[in-house]
């Protein structure tokens, strides 16, 4: 299952030596700063943790409770933060936080930035969460000190330093064919601590309509992290982890044979007649311009046949990556010093069906070095970091038969520069700080990021918490952004700044013994929004098409109110409600993939013995589809001619999970996900076509998979 390569045997070989330590800084930048008043459990949605920059966490009880086996999955539901699915046979996910695009969340592992727009697309499905102490979510450009292209925030997973000896196995069936194993060994050691997992997973396509094309691509996947201590090696605290991540994944047509799969270029496996508004022959659909389609279809209206057989709506992903970091600490007087390092390569071998076959291979470089002292009345941070990107392709267009390799190929280099300075007033109860970072990158030039964060404690209960600030992100042209690209000749590089956005967030918390809540507004404002337009005319006259990678004329903007409170309403049962409103501004074409305005949350959680059992629902509202999908220019079409629906509507997914304590070694639980069985398949097929007959698959609003039931066992030694 794992074949070593060079860079994993360098890695592994560098981090079971003690070397020279390296830095990494906190996320939320400041941990030596306590805020006073009462805590709230971290878990409860409601809760903050006590830091200036508004930061909610994820614990590893409440992953538990909700069934994840990945980040995506632990995450999704939550006020202001989503997981959005970008296509319905490969199922290509990001984490969006305040609706925003989700190349602009960063994710960052002990707090170091390895993951790009690369590995994001594929790659967030295999973060595992076994193993882990806690999420953390900051929202809003410029959140992370060290990652300002986090333009909607950043999410930060912090791994668990074994306490004590610890041996778990897992395992939990369930329909779709769905299968899961895991372990989780930890050891405490002399002068350090050891933690390793092993995580496989397997899940069948799903079809939800009886056409043969599926809504839910199918997986196997394989996930493997070894994590260490080391309490002092030459004064500092050394902390490193090393992960694994083999996954293959194909949508379309079901079954796993992708050999066979891939071969098969010839007839119709489909039925076209059976999706919801179908088309009236099960062999192909309508054309609604009525005189581009080539062919005549069983009742004699003009469309396209289909005729490529199970490879001709086939997407199939084949996802490698290792990636590993250190990160050390020691005092410095009456400060610190922190240090760290990281190294990721991330290889995808793809086949999109009628489109193309893509190749991506891709290295990222982190180091990073700070100190931290206090100054008169200051704690001052200064630090500058080096990050390094570089991107590998290779592609084949079965529309043009040629190959384009190096389409979308870039190596980002960028040393950055940074400074921050905290201060309290008001005996501690107004509490400041404030940071510029500058970053020189080798394509875009000097870039300075700077932020003003604020909290006022009111009293023990009641906090605000206001920050403003500016992020940037240099803006790459991944094929996955937009696989017509690669039936281009080229692509045209017109973009010559960088996505730059300005935040500002404000937030009222409350918190006692058995209630806490938190309101809080954002503003995004998003210029240089990066745009990819393929299947342009050559300008230099030359035959074919290319893709013109530029910049949109007018800002993004994103506004968005959420509130969530959770009741403990006895020691044993606790209620939280939260909802979330977002209203958006930008020009056609540009913000893409559908975005609510309105959502609402429930989730009760209860102890009753040994039984833990935990119920969501989450309500959705009416989506604008045609502002999104851009009708204006591009109308949407059904399979049967018919234009699809302006809006969604509205719906509700509920999930439930009961856990049964046999003794203190051994628990068995059972659950379901969206209970109900919603499926946006049975209201509004995924598929669509254009005014042409051209088919695409990224017409999405609603749940793409159906009710999953499983059940499952956890043992302790």
């Amino acid at each position: 299952m794992f074949v070593p390569t060079r860079l994993s045997l360098a890695i592994v070989a560098a981090f079971t030596v003690p070397a020279a330590p390296s830095f990494a800084q906190s996320v939320t930048a400041l941990p030596e700063v306590v805020i006073s008043g009462q805590r709230a459990r971290v878990h409860a949605p409601g809760s903050l943790r006590d830091e200036i920059i508004k930061t909610e966490s994820v614990d590893a009880r409440a992953i538990e409770r909700s069934n994840a086996s990945n980040i995506t999955e632990a995450l999704d539901q939550r006020p202001g933060v989503a997981v959005q699915t970008e296509c319905s046979v490969c199922n290509v996910r990001n984490i969006t936080l305040n609706n925003l695009p989700g190349r602009f969340t960063t994710l960052l592992i002990d707090g170091v930035p390895l993951h790009s727009s690369v590995s994001s697309a594929y790659g967030l499905d295999s973060v595992n969460v076994r193993g882990i102490e806690r999420i953390d979510i900051a929202r809003g450009a410029g959140a992370s000190l060290i990652a300002p292209e986090a333009l909607a925030g950043s999410v930060n997973v912090i791994t668990k330093r074994p306490m004590r000896e610890e041996f778990e196995l897992g395992g939990q069936v369930g329909n779709f064919g769905s299968l899961r194993m895991d372990a989780y060994l930890a050891r405490p050691l002399q002068g350090g601590a050891l933690a390793a997992n092993l995580d496989y997973s397997r899940h069948d396509t799903t079809d939800g309509t009886g056409a043969n094309i599926s809504q839910y691509a199918g997986f196997e996947r394989a996930l493997g992290g070894l994590a260490y201590f080391l309490d002092d090696v030459g004064g500092f605290k050394l902390r490193g982890r090393f992960d694994v991540v083999r996954e293959d994944r194909g949508g379309g047509p079901s079954g796993r044979d992708y050999a066979a799969i891939e071969a098969n270029v010839s007839g119709n496996p489909f039925d076209f007649s059976r999706l919801k508004n179908g088309s009236p022959d099960r062999n192909g659909w309508v054309a609604p311009d009525g005189t581009s389609g080539p062919d005549t279809l069983a009742n004699g209206q003009n469309g396209v046949l289909y005729d490529e057989g199970r490879a001709g709506l086939a997407q199939i992903v084949n996802t490698r990556r290792e990636q590993a970091h250190l990160i050390g600490e020691r005092r410095l007087g009456s400060g610190k010093l922190r240090l760290a390092a990281g190294a990721a390569q991330h290889d995808q071998d793809s086949f999109y069906g009628g489109d193309a076959r893509y190749g991506a291979k891709q290295k990222q470089y982190y180091l990073e070095a700070a100190v931290q002292q206090p100054l008169a009345d200051n704690l001052v941070t200064l630090g500058l970091n080096y990050r390094y990107e570089d991107l590998k392709s290779t592609g084949f267009s079965f529309e043009t038969n040629q190959s384009n390799d190096g389409l979308d190929d870039y190596r980002y280099r960028t040393p950055g520069l940074f400074v921050q300075v905290y201060r309290a007033l008001l005996d501690n109860r107004l509490e400041l700080n404030g940071s510029l970072r500058v970053d020189d990158h080798n394509v875009f030039g000097t870039i300075a990021s700077p932020r003003l964060n604020a909290l006022y404690q009111h009293n023990d209960a009641w906090a605000s918490r206001a920050s403003l600030g500016r992020g940037f992100r240099a803006p790459t042209s991944f094929f996955e952004q937009e696989h017509g690209m690669l039936a281009d000749s080229r692509v045209i590089r017109e973009i010559n700044r960088p996505e730059i956005s300005n935040n500002a967030s404000y937030a009222l918390s409350f918190s006692s013994s058995r209630v806490s809540w938190v309101g809080s507004v954002h503003y995004n404002r998003i210029r240089n929004f990066a745009t990819l337009t393929p299947g342009q005319p050559d300008p230099s006259g030359a035959p074919g098409t290319v893709t013109i990678f530029g910049s949109a004329a007018d800002p993004v903007v994103v506004k968005s109110a959420d509130w969530v409170g959770t009741w403990q309403a006895t020691p044993a049962l606790a209620a939280s409600l939260g909802f979330e409103l977002s209203r958006y501004r930008f020009s056609p074409g540009t913000l893409s993939f559908a975005r609510p305005q309105e959502k609402v949350y429930l989730m009760l959680d209860a102890d009753s013995g040994d039984w833990d059992l935990t119920a969501k629902a989450t309500w959705t509202g009416r989506q604008d589809l045609a502002r999104f999908g851009d009708y204006a220019s591009t109308p949407r079409y059904n399979l049967d001619g018919t234009p699809k629906p302006e809006k969604s509507p509205s719906f509700m997914v509920v999930d439930v999970r009961a856990a049964y304590r046999l003794d203190k070694k051994r628990s068995i639980f059972i659950g379901a996900d969206n209970l109900f069985d919603y499926q946006q398949a049975r209201h509004d097929s995924q598929l669509w076509v254009d005014a042409s007959g051209a088919l695409d698959v990224t017409h999405i609003w609603g749940p793409s998979r159906g009710r999953l039931v499983y059940a499952g066992a956890k043992l302790a030694f």
